[in-house]
């Protein structure tokens, strides 16, 4: 059975206090290498197995926690919307040019480059590399 360890980190000046609910307190120079230090903290003193262990670090920021998810979040949000416009660029792109306007005129409309219009329509329309066959040896 998986076994989580929650651990709340307190800036200081010297780096981070890392405490591991109902376990302990160890510390580390740096955050990134903060469930590294909680591995090693208990694997060695404590003589426990972790290779089935999450270990959830939560940064004690002082209140500017619920910032950081929402900067996070936005920023999710903002990936997918980006990822969803290119998906619809692609296909007006191609529907475009099926109607038969030129690849000037497909730009002009969409408010694009000429190579950037090419480049939609052959993302859009690209098929998958064909394999070259090689004839059996005589």
């Amino acid at each position: 059975m998986t076994k989580t360890y929650e651990v709340r980190a307190r800036h200081w000046a010297g780096g981070w206090e890392l405490h591991i609910d109902q376990v302990g307190v160890t510390q580390v120079r740096t955050l990134d290498k903060a469930e590294r230090q909680v591995r090693d903290y208990l694997e060695t003193l404590l003589g426990l197995d972790v290779s089935d262990t999450v270990v959830n670090i939560n940064p004690d920021l002082g209140g500017l926690e619920e910032n950081v998810r929402e900067a996070k979040e936005r920023s999710r949000a903002a990936e997918a919307a980006q990822r969803a416009a290119a998906q619809q660029a692609r296909l007006v792109a191609v529907d475009l040019r099926k109607r038969g306007l030129s690849v000037s005129d497909t730009a002009t409309v969409m408010g694009v480059s000429r190579g950037r219009v090419s480049q939609l329509v052959k993302t859009r329309t690209a098929q998958p590399p064909k394999v070259a066959s090689r004839a059996a040896p005589r």
